[in-house]
């Protein structure tokens, strides 16, 4: 009797079916605009970069194919696992460029802050799953313990971009769960206090000397080149006045594809990876951006979709935040381009060149993709 399970059709069917082919589809969109920005802004990395999505791609296959029990499962040990290489890092950890992000593991070193950005939401879906029905003020204090610990050590690396990251993952998880309005408006009015005070200040609180209690030397300077990058247009400012003048010198259809002068002549910096958007404005203008914005839009309608229809608290709280997440990378990273935000690194997300965000990003996709498939049952 033949075994049918390694018929040719039954073993691709088998490596297809935890495929979500409507995520599959987003996301080859935006692999395919990585590739073609890539081509243009950086074509020494195009290789690298092709492995880094290989990589990433099967990441996102492993955690399609796990179930959302076993990703609960999975939720303890790798917080720990993560907030152990985080004091790792702390005590022993490689300093580069001012900050202290990584270990090396034999032959090769980690970013275990990387790491956090998944574990965060999972180690919260799966304490507001053990606690559900008991929404008290105690349970949202705990899970804030649990958000803090590991967002405080990235913030002592320095590494204000990534801990930003991490803090909104796990924010949105708490917020999902029944946060009450009452703590979240407090929380929103101090923020737009002290927002409005840097505006109205700004130019008294960015004289040299001035000490900005709680902040680094480096990111209280972010904040006033964003207030005015002219104060130091070779140096500070650099980034943000060419990139704008990218955006902005694109049009509504751009100067065409490998055709940017900014791009080609290097005006602008760190164009294969934070700054990649500048690339695509100045290159499609507007029509291009608002295209990209679109592919992102109906990322994050799917994301929402499988969360409506996840089929436990953790899960739907996980898919909730894993698709705000996607929105947050997509947002600040178009903001701080655009110099409307603080320039905090972080990558557009599936655009920018490298392969530990893309890796994590992947992996958000493939969670989605396990919960969609294991989905309360209604019409697609």
């Amino acid at each position: 009797m033949t075994d049918n399970r390694f018929h040719p059709f039954n073993l691709i069917r088998g490596l297809v079916r935890p495929i979500d082919p409507v995520l599959l589809g987003i996301l080859a969109v935006l692999l395919g605009a990585s590739f073609l920005l890539m081509l243009s802004a950086s074509p020494e990395r195009q290789q690298a970069q092709l492995v880094n999505t290989g990589v990433a791609l099967g990441a996102m296959w492993v955690a399609a194919r796990l179930s959302p029990q076993r990703l609960m499962n999975l939720a303890v040990p790798l917080y720990a696992l993560g907030v152990i290489l985080l004091f790792a890092v702390a005590a022993f950890g490689e300093t580069s460029k001012g900050a202290q992000r990584w270990l090396h593991i034999g032959v090769t070193r980690i970013q275990p802050s990387e790491l956090m950005k998944i574990a965060v939401p999972l180690m919260l879906a799966w304490y507001f799953q053990q606690r559900e029905g008991v929404a008290n003020l105690q349970t949202f204090v705990v899970a804030g313990v649990l958000l803090a610990v590991p967002v405080g050590l990235i913030v002592q690396q320095p590494d204000l971009g990534t801990s930003l990251l991490v803090a909104a993952a796990g924010i949105y998880v708490i917020y999902y769960a029944g946060l009450s309005w009452k703590l979240i408006v407090p929380m929103l009015l101090l923020g737009l206090l002290g927002l409005g005070a840097i505006v109205l200040f700004g130019d008294q609180l960015c004289q040299p000397g001035v000490d900005w209690h709680g902040l680094r030397e480096y990111q209280k300077q972010r904040v006033c080149t964003l207030l005015d990058p002219t104060r130091d247009p070779l140096g500070k400012g650099f980034h943000i006045i060419q990139s704008t003048i990218a955006i902005g010198s694109g049009g509504l259809f751009g100067k065409g594809w490998m055709d940017g002068t900014q791009t080609h002549l290097a005006f602008i910096p760190e164009r294969h990876t934070d700054f990649i958007f500048s690339v695509l404005a100045e290159e499609f203008g507007l029509v291009g951006a608002l295209a990209l914005l679109g592919v992102y839009i109906l990322l994050l309608v799917r994301g929402y979709q499988i969360a409506m229809r996840a089929p436990s608290v953790a899960s739907r709280l996980l898919a909730g935040a894993i698709t705000t997440i996607f929105f947050t990378y997509a947002f600040v990273n178009m903001g701080m381009v655009s110099g409307i935000l603080p320039v905090v690194g972080v990558p557009l997300p599936f655009i920018s060149y490298g392969g530990t965000a893309l890796v994590t990003l992947c992996l958000g996709v493939g969670i989605l993709m396990s919960i969609h498939r294991h989905r309360v049952s209604t019409p697609d």
